[in-house]
């Protein structure tokens, strides 16, 4: 189903030679740039339904423009694996998302055809204006092609760079590739209006016509520029009918389409066309997000960024199963949302991934999918708690850093009840630096009135749910990736700011004590360090601190007083993180010893396993208990 007789891929320079292609050659390279995604994805995992949804965008792209001369700025870059193979990295794809291998988003130190680096949604366009004024200033002509989705597109920060795209007026090219999906389905007023457009009778017809015209042309590596205007005529005829074109010329924009994305011949020279006009210049191209690869086209939301599976069924490999944060999640909100009809959840095109599904199901009237806009999440929760709900916050730890001044100014200055759940918080393996939650701690717990709380395991989380439900103020709870095995030591009600003693050496210490205090996801590890200690003759209390605003100082500092030294370690940057919090409270309350804090540094961590980059940060039992040795030999 995905091989060809001879392969191209690997006998010509890409990308320069695709320039030189017939229609079929580039149809080929395209079958073999999907072939060699789902080959290497099925190892690595990855974004696969939206990589195989661009592929013949990639190859049209790269066979018209001369990157890295031209700059083609893909936004998120979940579809920009097509991209990565025909800019040079064919030989390095296999090593996709791991551990000193290529990254899974475009990355202009990875590659010089890498022109900016992505990984959040909705910020393509503006980036493109400033390489655009930045081109003009310095008199330099290139052209400058953002590509971005329909469900990234209806993010605040794309319409701030459209609302900025006629002021400039200068040449660029937005191509729109409308898939009718992001990660969930796309919500709201905007998308369902692209979908209208691409489900049309009109618009099919009208397309089959241009196609035809299109396909009669004999190689695609001459000019197209004729059979591009020939076509302009009909596609403006096309968009009028819809007035879709309306919105974007009102905008400054000189509208395309829409146009299949599927046809490189059309999309070479559409883009060709788009390239002689004056001014900023908006194509729209419908895709299929999962195209070519059945069990993704049938299920794109799964296949949107899923882990190794196997390429016959689309089964996925070693699937972590139920006990995760994420799923002990779902299941504990929608059992209080039996009983509480005041408490509604939300979320910003994530349903799958925080674990929503029987919620929205059981619920859809209290639950809302706002789509890529983290600020307006925020905000619209605010308005629901001044009016006496509950809303529940579940979005993924690096993606709220993007409301941080609604969290401030819309729900923390006026103290109210809404809940944001953090998954994904601390090291989340493969996606790397754009999507580790290492700065929640940190820039959160500056906030005036805002408790947080991470979880030992997935039990306690389901009781911080309930304990946070019940609060009349603002307050977080961050949990990591993946599963949670349950920690021994007793379950007791909790208290807002109450920690537990969950280890205490017994017998006499040979080399002295020692305090380790930890948070969250590094309870477990703490516990296992401990037992490696008392085997070196030294006596460990282990204290789950529970929450890092408010600290539980009554506990805190009676331990730190009967100790010798204090070891902080906590799954997030140490800058202004977890150890800042109990260094400050030592030495407000005068309590002098020596504080050892064991975290992630201050820098953009790369991407590789979860356990690969915990073994790396000194945060596993072995290497906790070394850095502990250290501390008392020193």
């Amino acid at each position: 189903m995905f091989t060809t007789n001879t392969s191209l891929l690997d006998k010509i320079k890409l990308p320069e030679t695709l320039k030189s292609l017939s229609a079929r050659q580039l149809d080929q390279i395209a079958a073999e740039v999907r072939q060699k995604i789902l080959e290497v994805t099925s190892k690595t995992g990855g974004h696969v339904a939206p990589s195989l949804g661009a592929v013949e965008l990639a190859v049209a792209l790269h066979a018209t423009l001369e990157s890295p001369r031209d700059k083609i700025i893909w936004d998120v870059g979940h579809q920009a694996y097509a991209h990565k193979i025909l800019t040079g990295r064919l030989e390095q794809f296999s090593t996709l998302r791991s551990k000193g291998g290529i990254t899974g988003f475009p990355k202009p130190l990875e590659s010089p055809h890498d022109a900016f680096a992505v990984g959040h949604a909705s910020t393509s366009i503006s980036a493109a204006l400033g390489l655009v004024k930045a081109r003009d200033l310095n008199k330099e002509i290139y052209s400058v092609v953002a590509v971005i989705g329909d469900g990234s597109i209806s993010g605040g920060l794309a319409f701030e760079g459209v609302n900025n795209v006629d002021g400039l007026k200068s040449n660029m090219i937005v191509i729109l590739n409308d898939n009718e999906m992001s990660i969930s389905r796309n919500v709201g007023s905007y998308a369902n209006y692209l979908t209208k457009v691409s489900t049309s009778g009109l618009y099919n017809d009208l397309r089959d016509r241009i196609e035809g015209v299109v396909k009669r042309i004999p190689r695609v590596g001459v000019p197209l520029f004729d059979a591009a205007r020939k076509l302009k005529d009909r596609t403006k005829h096309l968009v009028i009918s819809f007035k879709v074109d309306v919105i974007f010329e009102e905008l400054g924009f000189k509208y395309f389409g829409p146009i299949d994305g599927h046809n490189i011949p059309l999309i070479m020279s559409t883009l060709q066309h788009a390239r002689e006009v004056e001014g900023p210049v908006l194509i729209h191209v419908l895709t299929k997000k999962g195209k070519g690869y059945p069990p993704a086209e049938k299920n794109p939301s799964r296949f949107h960024g899923i882990g190794p599976f196997d390429i016959k069924t689309g089964e996925m490999l070693n699937e972590s199963g139920q006990n995760t944060y994420t799923a002990a999640f779902g299941q504990a909100i929608t059992q209080l949302a039996e009983k509480d009809e005041k408490i509604i959840c939300i979320t910003a095109a994530m349903i799958d991934g925080t674990g929503l599904e029987e919620f929205a199901g059981k619920f859809p009237k209290r639950f809302f999918d706002v789509g890529i806009a983290e600020e307006h999440a925020v905000t619209f929760a605010a308005g629901l708690a001044i009016s006496g709900f509950r809303p529940i916050v579940a979005i993924y730890s690096t993606f709220l850093q993007r409301a941080y001044d609604q969290i401030i100014h819309d729900v923390c200055m006026q103290n109210l009840p809404v809940v944001f759940c953090l998954d994904r918080a601390g090291l989340v393996g493969e996606d790397g630096p754009t999507h580790h939650g290492l700065f929640d701690i940190a820039y959160m717990r500056s906030i005036p009135n805002m408790t947080i709380m991470a979880p030992k395991d997935t039990r306690e989380l389901q009781q911080m749910l309930a304990l946070a439900v019940a609060y009349n103020g603002p307050i977080a709870i961050r949990y990591p990736r993946g599963s949670g095995s349950e920690v021994k030591g007793v379950h007791e009600k909790l208290i807002i700011g109450r920690g537990e003693k969950l280890h205490r050496s017994a017998g006499t210490n040979q080399r002295g004590s020692m305090a380790l205090i930890a948070l969250g996801s590094m309870i477990q590890p703490a516990i296992d360090a401990a037992k490696l200690l008392e085997g070196e003759g030294i006596a460990v209390t282990v204290i789950n601190a529970r929450f890092v605003a408010p600290l539980d100082k009554t506990l805190l500092l009676k331990t730190a007083k009967i100790v010798d030294h204090v070891v902080t370690i906590e799954e997030g940057v140490l800058h202004g993180g977890f150890g800042s919090a109990v260094r400050e409270l030592l030495s407000e309350s005068d309590v002098i010893k020596p504080v050892h804090s064991l975290g992630l540094p201050n820098e953009f961590i790369e991407q590789g396993k979860r356990a690969e980059l915990l073994e790396s940060y000194g945060l596993i039992p072995e290497k906790i208990k070394e850095s502990c040795l250290r501390l008392i030999n020193s």
